[in-house]
């Protein structure tokens, strides 16, 4: 009685963990950018052109 030899299996294991973790990270990647980063880039620039408009303003 011989054990069938295991052909393959770390190479896919290792296909699949790599795929998935590319993935997973490339998704948490973009969640942050376009959840976090963009909005609150957004919201500074905003505050600084408001601040600039005051400070046009109050210069006249």
């Amino acid at each position: 009685m011989a054990i069938a030899p295991i052909v393959g299996r770390l190479r896919k294991g290792l296909i699949i963990d790599l795929s998935v973790s590319l993935g997973l990270g490339t998704a948490a990647g973009c969640l942050f950018w376009y959840g976090y980063h963009t909005p609150s880039i957004r919201h500074r620039d905003a505050y600084y052109a408001k601040l600039e408009q005051e400070r046009i303003k109050n210069s006249q």
